[in-house]
């Protein structure tokens, strides 16, 4: 961009926005390049916007669209598929500064801008008894307007679903600065087209959310939680099987052995470090069910090889082991740089998708740690090399793509939560098909046809 439209454009954000909305200098907007997937090409954008109202946000857009700019929407810049990544020039806004949350109680519902944080509604609800279940193991730090963008789940997913299960109703910013409302505080409406649907887990492709209307459930009961560990991958996939087959537990979580030792390195909480595999399951059932709910998860474990199986309905206790498999990313991330899979798969093919990891890692001679959201499939293969050393990078990024191909042999997918972003794109057409793929196009071109929403964000730049 030259020099006299540079300053053109800045001239026309610092005359529409709020003083102090816009960021220009360069050290600066090196805090806005990348997401937490550190996606090394990201670009250096032009500026960046921290919106404060959905009215900032159209008057950015107003501008990039008659400037044809792209526009990278980001929310807490906690993603981890390089889906709020840079481009060279793009106008970044920002919605870090929209916290609002209004919650509701008569109606059990809540209103609430993108970036509140997932843990700051939870705690909002809490107040009034209610409970958002979404639940992300990055809740601390990751935006309402994220977990949007890629229909975040998270360990509670298994039985209460994911954020779209959740949003009644959002408003968004268009490509052409148009502001429209979809949806809204009412739990039955079928009029007209599903867009509501539609913009949720669209990664910032279609629209930018401003705010959102989520509906919310009485407070979860007090869960009795399980950890089994097993001397063998299989065994530990074997109880998911049979357990789900069985039972709906609220939470059926994995972790293989170097999730394990990682965690067990930070927390100190006496985890068998000689264990293959651990589960962390959960029942939030009442009273004698939950009992008896988890003496048959037990039996299934010990009857699949788990060598220690140990109960607790101590919330204090059950907090801390969550909080342990919660730890499991950043404690293997220790080791090394991360590229982090997010590939999900029918629950009877989960021993292959393991089993494959497992040939793929000695192949390629990386370290992966697996863990899942076993109890609907999806998992986290995590790949530790040093991203210094050209040779391992090289070798990840091999493994990485082989590890995608493996999902998609397996009939899988591949993100089940994390989205498409960036570094997932070249896989997409191949696990949609050709005529579902353009089709996806077909919605992006009728929504965005200068393609300045995100560009390169699952489909091809431009």
């Amino acid at each position: 961009m030259d020099t006299d439209r540079r300053a053109s454009v800045l001239a026309a954000l610092t005359a529409a926005l709020p003083e102090g909305a816009l960021i220009t200098h360069e050290d600066s907007l090196q805090a806005y390049r990348r997401d937490r997937a550190d996606d090394p090409r990201a670009g250096m954008p032009l500026a960046v916007v921290r919106a404060e109202s959905t009215e900032d946000v159209q008057a950015a857009v107003r501008i990039a669209a008659r400037e044809n700019l792209a526009v990278i929407p980001r929310g807490a810049g906690s993603g981890l598929s390089g889906g709020t990544s840079a481009v060279d020039g793009a106008i970044v806004i920002s919605l870090e500064r929209m916290r609002a949350i209004t919650i509701d109680p008569a109606v059990q519902m809540a209103v609430v801008q993108p970036g509140a944080f997932n843990a700051e509604v939870k705690s909002a609800a809490s107040e009034h008894g209610l409970w958002y279940p979404p639940d992300p193991s990055s809740q601390d730090f990751c935006s309402i307007g994220g977990n949007v963008a890629t229909n975040a789940g998270g360990l509670c997913c298994v039985k209460y679903g994911v954020t779209s299960d959740y949003v009644l109703g959002l408003t968004v910013v268009l490509a052409d600065g148009r502001a429209v409302k979809l949806g809204g505080p009412r739990l039955k409406d079928v009029a007209g087209l599903s867009l509501t649907k539609l913009f949720v887990g669209s990664e910032g492709t279609l629209g930018i959310v401003t705010e959102v209307v989520l509906r919310l459930v009485p407070a979860q009961s007090t869960p009795t939680t399980l950890v089994a560990m097993f001397p063998t991958l299989s065994g530990a996939v074997q109880a998911v099987v049979d357990i789900k087959a069985t039972m709906r537990p609220s939470m059926l979580e994995f972790m293989d052995q170097v999730a394990i030792n990682a965690v067990e390195d930070m927390t100190r909480m006496e985890l068998d470090r000689t264990s293959a595999a651990m589960l962390l399951v959960q029942s939030d059932e009442s009273g004698a069910v939950a009992a008896a709910q988890a003496e048959a998860i037990e039996q299934l474990c010990t009857e699949a090889g788990a060598t220690e199986v140990y109960a607790t309905d101590d919330a204090d206790e059950s907090e801390a082991l969550i909080a342990a498999r919660r730890m499991a990313v950043p404690a293997v991330e220790r080791r090394g740089a991360l590229l982090l899979e997010d590939v999900g798969v029918p629950l009877p093919r989960l021993a292959d998708l393991v089993e494959g990891v497992q040939v793929i890692a000695e192949r390629n001679g990386i370290e992966i740690s697996i863990i899942a959201h076993a109890g609907d499939g999806n998992t986290h293969p995590l790949l530790v090399f040093d991203r210094e050393d050209a040779d391992q990078s090289a070798r990840a990024d091999r493994a990485f793509g082989e590890v995608m191909d493996l999902a998609l042999a397996l009939d899988g997918t591949i993100t089940g939560e994390h989205g498409v972003g960036r570094l997932k794109q070249p896989w997409l057409a191949a696990y949609l098909g050709d005529d579902v793929f353009e089709l996806n196009q077909r919605i992006k071109q009728a929504l965005d046809p200068q393609n300045i929403l995100n560009p390169g964000v699952m489909f091809d730049a431009p």
